[in-house]
């Protein structure tokens, strides 16, 4: 049984490397059921089942997100050449769905990217990916580090998940306004509460901007606060860090108890920074999460 199930994986898994390295392909249902030797009469229903997309969703997503990396680190094609290749006609239809996604049309986010709707944008491509890659964290992956102190502005969210994607993008405007982007300044999630509260009115959360700008006291969106410092045991999370319930969990039910520490008398939080590599297409996302320790 177990050996049927890694075939079956290994098998969806070819279809996923296939797509992104043939962006610029016929990569239609019969090819791409074909690559993982399916019956394309079903691969539709097992590729959505499996990956919670569907086969022309997850091609659309890999292909804007091409382009959103080539109109961001790629000054030699212009605008139409990289519609093109993503798959669209005309400009225009590309823009607007450019637009759509990410709130920038691609001539403003080739001047000046704003990564947050971005990171938002391609949760389903990142999530996909992850459901074959069941993350088994051990004690060497965890470190226990001195943490400076750091001050943030903080925007408290407080109440129903479902109000989330308003704090944010009230949150991402403030930023902007303010002149700090992801790639200085660090994004850090303080969890006040359970991700899935028993009364969904008690979720709370602060969604804080790393920065020591001064922060006005009749500010109706933002205040002035600190991360402290001290010990904290840090976990990386690769891959999809939009769900850091297991990494949480880790951290909490095998690694606290075995390692004789004691929890400091601060929520665990989360620091996301961008971090761009040479011989990388573009920057990856680095999440850390932060048990503070006595």
């Amino acid at each position: 049984m177990k050996a049927a199930v890694q075939n079956y994986q290994a098998r969806m898994q070819r279809v996923l490397d296939h797509i992104d390295q043939h962006l610029d392909g016929d990569l239609d249902l019969e090819t791409v059921s074909r690559v993982a030797a399916f019956s394309k009469f079903h691969f539709h229903r097992q590729f959505a089942a499996t990956f919670g997309l569907s086969v022309h969703r997850y091609v659309q997503l890999a292909r804007m997100k091409r382009a959103s990396h080539r109109l961001a680190l790629n000054d030699a094609q212009s605008v139409t050449e990289i519609a093109m290749d993503a798959g669209y006609d005309a400009p225009d239809a590309f823009a607007r769905a450019f637009r759509q996604r990410f709130g920038q049309s691609p001539s403003s986010f080739r001047k000046s990217p704003d990564w947050e709707p971005w990171l938002a944008a391609f949760g389903p491509l990142e999530n996909a990916r992850s459901k074959l890659m069941q993350t088994i964290y051990t004690p060497d992956d965890v470190t226990i580090r001195d943490v400076p102190a750091m001050p943030v502005a903080i925007l408290e969210h407080r109440g129903d998940r479902a109000g989330l994607p308003d704090s944010i993008q009230r949150f991402t405007a403030w930023r902007k306004a303010a002149g700090l982007s992801p790639e200085t300044s660090p994004t850090i999630t303080v969890f006040r509460s359970e991700r899935t509260p028993a009364i969904p009115a008690d979720y709370s959360m602060d969604i804080c901007v790393g920065t020591d700008q001064p922060v006005a006291a009749d500010d109706a969106q933002m205040k002035a606060g600190i991360i402290p410092g001290g010990r904290c045991a840090v976990l990386r999370v690769d891959g999809a860090s939009h769900n850091l319930e297991p990494a949480a969990l880790y951290l909490y039910r095998d690694w606290l108890p075995a390692s004789g520490e004691e929890a400091r008398d601060f929520p665990i939080y989360c620091q996301r920074r961008l971090s761009f590599l040479p011989d990388a297409p573009a920057h990856i996302v680095v999440a850390e999460l932060f048990l503070p320790l006595k």
